[in-house]
């Protein structure tokens, strides 16, 4: 899995669907009204968000890619807020505006962070000059990669079907969030991603994760549709293609509101096809970012940092233990952002008090602390045929639990002094009675700029000594 969140600026997506305004009337609501059985709300707060297609929009744009929203709204107040918002925030807005037509607006009232009430403004299904809309369509796929639409049954998908042949023809790829059970609709989009229920609604109630994916599979072919991601709430999303099929747990500890989720998801799925992802990793990011959109109330988005964050914070990222090339582009990436970067390396063979100490002091000079760890046949050669005691993997896993420790990555040769010479992190650190001087790799890194540290280690502890001590209590 990815062990970096990528750069989205490259991405370049067209958004189309039905675009909406979000509306929070939110207040305290402590007494029954006299007139009905039903709470009174003391409203304190008003909040507009972006709804819809363009929520998926302004997801795309929060994680810097570069995106154009598609959509019909009416000539009135909802719908210059939504433009005025959507342009704000960076998307790039070419709206059909009816002057007949009540842009779609759902408004509704919170007590206490919970939702009382739902009250929709709208005139479905929308009418609108369906040529402007696909002329509007036409005239942007080129230089963009992919094309979202965003369906949500009010009408301005009413074509969606010719729009997808169009967009194939213009070679952009075609990712579908799907509404309603004709997905004959939807026949040859590269991508459809609906949640359970709206799968069940059409292929028929599933007994077992077996029988779901025959049925998923059964979509694929009879749509020609090469992929179906299907998110399935706390259990997790799934990804089915012809040939494999990959699952994910539910990223989320806590469920706020799982209002607009299903945006988030397609918008990230949407950036990784933008950039040529493989289908699996891209459903990783959407599965992450998934799982943060549901802790927050309402309508929300995801940042970048918040998705590094999380994807960082997830072990089975595999953001601790990385391969060479893609300890570089970290590097890359951590040097960008103005980040310092610490590097050691060592056997660490059985981790003691005094590697952790000395680590932790390590990561103290810097932003970000790599461990280079020797291979099974480097500690052999440096340490005798005893060693090591613990095997490469083993060694790896140990030091990549460790806080204080961001990236741990393996070298099969002696010394380091290629890696560190290749990489060139700012600051290489060394235990023991070293001088600046003696340490390998320590002059490619100078020459850089960088520097050479040298820290003591706790005295008392060693691997030897740890060796030793249990071979006396044997």
């Amino acid at each position: 899995m990815l062990a970096i969140t990528p750069e989205f600026g490259a991405a370049r997506i067209i958004v189309i669907g039905d675009v909406m305004l979000d509306r929070y009337w939110s207040g305290q609501a402590t007494r029954i009204s006299p007139e009905a059985p039903v709470p009174v709300v003391k409203v304190k707060t008003v909040e507009d968000r972006i709804g819809g297609a363009g929520n998926v929009a302004l997801n795309i744009a929060k994680l810097g890619g570069k995106v154009i929203l598609l959509g019909v709204v009416g000539d009135d107040a909802e719908g210059e807020m939504l433009k005025f918002m959507l342009e704000a925030e960076g998307v790039a807005c070419d709206f059909v505006v009816e002057k007949s037509l009540r842009s779609i607006c759902k408004l509704r009232v919170m007590a206490q962070h919970q939702q009382l009430i739902r009250l929709d403004f709208e005139e479905t299904p929308i009418k609108f000059d369906r040529d402007v809309l696909k002329d509007a369509l036409l005239r942007h796929l080129p230089g963009n990669d992919v094309v979202v639409f965003s369906d949500y049954g009010k009408g301005t998908l009413v074509d969606v079907s010719s729009h997808i042949i169009a967009a194939k023809q213009a070679g952009v790829k075609a990712l579908v969030d799907p509404k309603g059970v004709d997905y004959q609709r939807y026949a040859q989009a590269d991508v459809i991603t609906p949640n359970l229920s709206e799968l069940q609604a059409v292929v028929g109630a599933c007994d077992n994760e077996q029988q779901l994916i025959e049925k998923g599979r059964a979509i694929l072919v009879r749509y020609e549709i090469p992929a179906l991601l299907l998110t399935r709430g706390e259990a997790g999303m799934t990804l089915i293609q012809d040939d494999q099929v990959h699952s994910l747990p539910a990223q989320a500890k806590d469920v706020f509101d799982v209002t607009g989720a299903g945006d988030t998801v397609i918008a990230v799925m949407a950036l990784g096809v933008s950039l040529d992802m493989p289908l699996s990793e891209s459903m990783y990011m959407a599965n992450v970012a998934g799982g943060i959109v549901v802790g927050k109330l309402g309508t929300s988005t995801v940042s970048q940092q918040e998705l590094t964050r999380a994807m960082h914070g997830a072990r089975d990222s595999f953001y601790g233990i990385v391969s060479e090339n893609e300890l570089a582009k970290l590097f890359a990436r951590a040097k960008a952002h103005d980040e310092k970067i610490i590097m050691t390396n060592g056997c660490f063979d059985l981790l003691h008090a005094g590697h952790v100490a000395y680590l932790e002091q390590a990561k103290a000079l810097g932003d970000r602390l790599c461990v280079a760890v020797n291979s099974d046949a480097s500690v052999k050669q440096l340490k005798g045929e005893s060693r090591p005691i613990n095997a490469l993997q083993e060694r790896m896993t140990v030091l990549a639990a460790l806080a204080c420790v961001d990236w741990v990555v393996a070298f099969a040769e002696e010394t380091p002094e290629r890696l560190y010479c290749r990489l060139l992190p700012d600051v290489i650190v060394k235990g023991g009675d070293y001088s600046p001087e003696g340490v390998v790799g320590g002059d490619c890194v100078i020459k850089a700029g960088g520097e050479v540290k040298i820290l003591q280690f706790v005295d008392g502890q060693s691997t030897t000594a740890m060796i030793n001590k249990a071979r006396g209590a044997e």
